[in-house]
Formats: C-alpha cells, sequence, structure tokens
C-alpha cells in the first residue's frame, strides 16, 4: 500500500484539518498562504476531502475505492456508512481504545501482531470489526513499552460511546457500530459521494 511521504504537519495544513485529528500534539503557527486567494473548482473541494479522509485513516486509493463499493452496496447514506466502515478498521479501533497515540502507531502494533479479536490472533490492520467483537491485547505483549505509554498519555481520552474500554484486562468491545455524531473528523463526506458519481 503506497505511504503519506509528506511532513504530517505540512500534509494537515494542506487538507485544513488539525494534526489531533490524526493524533499528533502539535500545533503549527505558520499559515499555507499560497493560493489562499486563488479560485477552485468544484473538482477541487471535491478531491481534497477525499485526500482528507484517505489522509486521516492513512488509506490508499485502491482500498479507499473498495471501501466506497461496499458502502454503495448497503442501504442507508453512503457518506455516512464509508466513514463507519474506515472506523471499523483494527487500527482505527486500537487508536480509539487509547492502546495507541495514533493510527499509524497502531496500524504498526497491530502488523507486529500485538492483538487478538475473539481470542484469535490478528494482524491485518484493515480488519473490519463487528459488533460483540473483542480486542485483547494479547498477553505476550502485555508489557509492550508502546501500549503501557499509550495508555498513561490516553487516559483522559474519552473512549467512543460504541466502544466499551476495560483498562485492567486491556481489552475493548465493539457494542455497536460508530454512528455519524460519534466521528469527530471535520469532514463533508457528501462531496466525496458526487465526486465518486461523476
Amino acid at each position: 500500500m503506497s505511504r503519506f511521504r509528506d511532513p504530517k504537519l505540512k500534509r494537515c495544513r494542506y487538507l485544513g484539518i488539525s494534526p489531533m485529528s490524526i493524533g499528533v500534539d502539535k500545533q503549527s503557527n505558520r499559515k499555507n498562504a499560497a493560493g489562499a486567494h486563488k479560485k477552485v473548482s468544484e473538482y477541487a473541494v471535491q478531491l481534497k476531502e477525499k485526500q482528507k479522509l484517505k489522509f486521516v485513516y492513512g488509506v490508499g486509493e485502491k482500498q479507499f475505492r473498495k471501501y466506497f463499493t461496499m458502502a454503495s452496496a448497503k442501504k442507508g447514506r453512503t457518506g455516512e456508512l464509508l466513514l463507519q466502515i474506515l472506523e471499523s478498521r483494527l487500527d482505527n479501533v486500537v487508536y480509539r481504545l487509547g492502546f495507541a497515540v495514533s493510527r499509524p502507531q497502531a496500524r504498526q502494533l497491530v502488523n507486529h501482531a500485538h492483538f487478538e479479536v475473539n481470542g484469535k490472533k490478528v494482524n491485518i490492520p484493515s480488519y473490519l470489526v463487528c459488533p460483540g467483537d473483542v480486542i485483547t491485547v494479547r498477553e505476550s505483549k502485555k508489557e509492550c513499552g508502546a501500549i503501557k505509554q499509550a495508555i498513561e498519555l490516553t487516559k483522559t481520552m474519552a473512549v467512543p460511546k460504541w466502544l466499551e474500554k476495560n483498562v485492567e484486562k486491556l481489552t475493548g468491545k465493539v457494542l455497536k457500530l460508530s454512528d455519524r455524531e460519534d466521528i469527530d473528523i471535520p469532514i463533508e463526506e457528501h462531496l466525496i459521494v458526487e465526486l465518486y458519481s461523476k
């Protein structure tokens, strides 16, 4: 899968999102003044929203299109269903539970087989969880410094209401799939739907 090689803060400025959206606790006083008064096309606005969402979740174009196709096949609002699918990724759930300080770190921890889903080792960041699934830090990884540090740094971070966290047992449970109001990313998903509908 392709990776975003640009410096994260520079990419955030370009996309107009807070670094906090991707788990980076940094602020930049520099302003991206280049082209600030330049008129942009409707297509450019729609494309930027798609790039923003891909960047936040760390998803490549091929996988993003696959998720859009999945969302389009379901009943309901395609844009909201797309967000729901992205939120259901295991790396995102690990991040939302506070077992990692950012989605990239969560992806790395999942890749290195630090977690189980329903008692089975899963090392695929794009694995989609379902209601009732239990995510557990593997017994052999409970002393992992990165996870311990993440738990300490995120202890004041609210866990979304669609998830349940047990800090003592280092587990999390998916109570239900996320709703639109549960997703705090400043995104206009209808623009992405319009882009793919052309």
